[in-house]
């Protein structure tokens, strides 16, 4: 630990305000039995995978709770920097839950479209991070300001979507939502990786009460 710290030291005192060279990749790998989902575009969320106990004293029919993160490294060589950055969209289990009157295919939709906004949010967030100008000098903090700044825009998205369609109430609007997501995951299209990590900073968003 404290030869890391000493060659960190001397890094920023020879080379501060260095560009890195940035490297941003997706990450999760989905395993049987996991409690955790990671995005993945052509596989959609199943009731079963509401494993969460129902909260009777809420309004909500359901909640799926689901978010993103990332994990980063720093290496330098030759007073060169390189900075990679490991993002990832998840969903869990344990704390999406749904009442058994409510498990039916329309609001299976109406929920699978939280996590989907929850990746077009970390979208978002991948396309801020491959546009920042991260250096030694600042990449600590660029990181958490366009990490939280995402974090802001994912609330806003979701509210947006609950506020629309009163919570999937609206059924007309519920289906022009529908449209509206769907054309947003074809424009926002990846090629998901397949190493796991463990995470440096993540958020988890449970979406507000749906009746």
């Amino acid at each position: 630990m404290k030869y890391i710290f000493v060659g960190f030291t001397l890094l920023l005192t020879q080379a501060a305000h260095a560009q890195l060279t940035t490297t941003v990749s997706w990450r999760g790998t989905n395993r049987s039995g996991s409690d955790t989902i990671f995005y993945n575009p052509d596989s959609k969320l199943a009731w079963n995978d509401f494993r969460g106990r129902p909260d009777n004293r809420s309004i909500a029919a359901a909640i799926t709770s689901s978010g993103f993160g990332y994990s980063c490294s720093m290496r330098s060589r030759n007073n060169k920097g390189g900075l990679n950055i490991n993002v990832y969209c998840f969903y869990d289990k344990t704390k999406s839950w749904v009442k058994a009157s409510a498990a039916n295919d329309y609001a299976l939709t109406h929920e699978q479209h939280h996590f989907d906004i929850t990746y077009l949010a970390t979208c978002i967030f991948v396309r801020k991070l491959r546009a920042a100008n991260f250096t030694v000098n600042n990449y600590t903090e660029l990181l958490d300001q366009i990490y939280n700044d995402s974090y802001d825009e994912l609330e806003r998205m979701q509210n947006e979507y609950d506020g629309k369609t009163m919570n999937g109430r609206l059924k007309n609007v519920q289906a022009e939502w529908n449209n509206k997501i769907d054309r947003q995951l074809e424009s926002n299209a990846i090629n998901s990786q397949s190493t796991p990590v463990s995470s440096i900073r993540d958020v988890q968003y449970s979406q507000s009460p749906r009746k």
